[in-house]
């Protein structure tokens, strides 16, 4: 049976879960994770309400995907991030052992909005690292890209 996600879908939901992140306080980015016919994890970044270095949307979504499942493992699993994961995130994203990653934004629009990126493309880690996680960038960029807009137009707006 075909699921009821597409990468478009999905990413929407993303998107959505980034917007109630930022009237948080949080920053612009949001993730989801699909599994068959079910959203196992619809998150956004907690950063700054960790405190949380670690908490980039994608890890917080994983975390949430792996407890909702009972297992780290998310085989089968389609990923929609509103922007191209960093090199912690893919690696994560790597180790859980999804399938698809689709990511709206790129790294470069993250840095041009001010955050302290490390520019290695995921595309870049998952060749070097030989991983069998599909990527698919570019999927709704526009609306992921607006998020940095709204983000920045905030008076609480801190990048990092």
């Amino acid at each position: 049976m075909n699921s009821p996600y597409t990468p478009e879908s999905l990413m929407r939901l993303a998107i959505e879960k980034a917007l109630e992140g930022m009237e948080r306080g949080q920053s612009p980015f949001g993730c989801a994770i699909a599994l068959g016919e079910r959203l196992i994890a619809c998150d956004h970044n907690g950063v700054l309400a960790g405190p949380d270095a670690t908490a980039h949307a994608e890890i917080t979504a994983l975390r949430s995907a792996c407890r909702n499942e009972g297992h780290y493992l998310l085989e089968g699993a389609l990923v929609a991030s509103t922007c191209e994961p960093c090199p912690m995130c893919m690696a994560a994203l790597h180790w859980a052992r999804v399938d698809t990653v689709v990511y709206g934004a790129s790294i470069d629009d993250a840095a041009a909005a001010g955050f302290n990126e490390l520019t290695i493309p995921a595309a870049q880690i998952v060749q070097l690292g030989r991983s069998r996680v599909q990527l698919q960038g570019g999927v709704l960029r526009e609306e992921c890209r607006a998020l940095f807009d709204r983000w920045k137009e905030r008076p609480d707006a801190v990048a990092y």
